[in-house]
């Protein structure tokens, strides 16, 4: 993996300024070259937008993201060329960043959620209000037009909306099989098939990274991983920790939210500039995008069962090592109605957490947010969390709690969540590696 990258570095950009309330001209603002708010500004309405829309129960929110953040990386890039672009975009030299950046992140978001082009159009505004008129400024609205439109173009067709069949197996040892009643969804429901077959952003397939076997349900190393699962992952569980059971529940936020969200406040807390926080943003959605994508990939591959079916149907699964137990519940009652192995979870947490450690370093204590999650299952209602933060001394730590949480929440075996952050830091190196890179003077 390449060195952190510096930031707080000055670039030397022309045509930022802000009009006065008074009528003044415009004056200078240096701080507004390099401030990345902006993009957190964009980035949050998106994520908001989203949310209100499908509850991120599909792709289109964080796609959306990746290919704003991808046109703003580019746009940004292609007036100074401090990284590699995604797509090649037209020299803007003379372009104001900050009107480039906020026009390439409009015209993506709105061309996604035409619906909400009041609000959007609200933000852009807000945005250009700051930028001196003039030449710069209608440079920088053009450039971020350009950007924008060559990823939509690039991403047209890209299968993140399709609907894949699935064929359901007949019930045996280790085959994921119906739980309608546990998940909520109508009987015959197989949630994130389709997900299995769309475009990746930067890996080269959807089955880029094929993760190793799930052990066999009559080894040692599933026998240990079942018992373990049955005691801190149950309901009422004597074995389970108070900080287990509120990891579990805190981390249940969706992955492109929470973090996302944590991205936000790193970039604000460190001063990230334009350029800095641009890339980080770009490849913090592409990589979650692909870690989607390759692990489901993976687990309608593997077609491994979950442990609410495991654990329930024990005395059938050729292993006399494990003891049912028919009337076992999870901590939160619910399982999510798509196969278990590796862990979706952990793997776009481990991806995320990948590219801020690219960024920050991974030594970099930091405090994460999140108040509320689902009660159960997506449908089920919000309640907070208390306390609603937790601390790290690092994203590598924090990405490996990520995923053992789906562990105490009854949900995962321990070899799901290993394998799942082994896989999203496989993802996330080759995005930092392969994408966006600095360029070489």
């Amino acid at each position: 993996m390449r060195q952190p990258i510096l930031v707080g570095t000055m670039l030397a950009i022309t045509g930022c300024g802000v009009f006065s309330n008074t009528g003044e001209p415009p004056r200078e603002r240096p701080e507004v070259r390099r401030s990345a708010e902006a993009l957190v500004a964009w980035n949050e309405r998106v994520f908001a937008v989203a949310e209100a829309e499908d509850g991120f129960l599909t792709l289109k929110g964080l796609r959306t993201a990746a290919m704003m953040h991808l046109a703003i990386h580019d746009a940004l890039n292609a007036i100074d060329p401090r990284f590699e672009t995604y797509l090649s975009v037209q020299s803007g030299v003379d372009a104001d960043p900050v009107a480039a950046a906020t026009t390439a992140a409009y015209e993506v978001a709105v061309d996604q959620y035409p619906a909400e082009r009041a609000q959007l159009e609200g933000e852009l505004r807000r945005w250009l209000a700051r930028v001196s008129e003039g030449e710069s400024q209608a440079l920088g609205i053009e450039l971020g037009k350009e950007a924008a439109a060559a990823i939509l173009r690039d991403r047209t067709s890209d299968g993140w909306d399709n609907e894949a069949e699935y064929q359901w197996h007949p019930m045996g040892p280790g085959v994921y099989a119906e739980f309608a009643e546990h998940s909520g969804t109508p009987e015959g429901f197989v949630f994130g098939s389709g997900w299995a077959t769309a475009r990746p952003f930067v890996l080269d397939s959807p089955s880029h990274f094929r993760s190793p076997p799930p052990p066999e349900i009559a080894s040692g190393e599933y026998t240990r991983a079942f018992e373990e699962v049955k005691e801190v992952g149950r309901h009422e569980s004597s074995s389970r920790t108070p900080d287990q059971s509120h990891l579990a529940m805190w981390w249940k936020d969706f992955a492109e939210n929470s973090h996302n969200r944590l991205a936000r406040q790193l970039v604000m807390d460190e001063d990230l500039e334009l350029w800095d926080a641009a890339r980080m943003f770009g490849l913090l959605n592409m990589a979650i995008y692909d870690a989607y994508v390759n692990v489901f990939e993976n687990k309608f591959f593997y077609n491994h069962w979950r442990p609410y079916t495991a654990i329930r149907w024990a005395a059938n699964d050729g292993n006399p090592a494990t003891d049912p137990d028919p009337e076992w519940n999870n901590l939160h009652h619910h399982t999510y109605a798509f196969p278990s192995y590796p862990s979706a979870h952990g793997t776009a947490c481990a991806a995320a957490m990948t590219v801020l450690t690219d960024t920050l370093g991974d030594d970099h204590p930091f405090t994460m947010t999140t108040a509320e999650v689902d009660k159960a299952g997506p449908f089920s209602g919000k309640i907070p969390i208390d306390p609603p933060t937790r601390s790290f001394d690092s994203f590598s730590s924090a990405a490996m709690e990520c995923a053992m949480s789906r562990v105490y929440l009854g949900i995962h075996f321990r070899y799901d969540s290993v394998v799942g952050n082994e896989l999203g830091t496989k993802i996330g190196d080759y995005a930092v590696s392969e994408s966006l890179g600095p360029v070489k003077r």
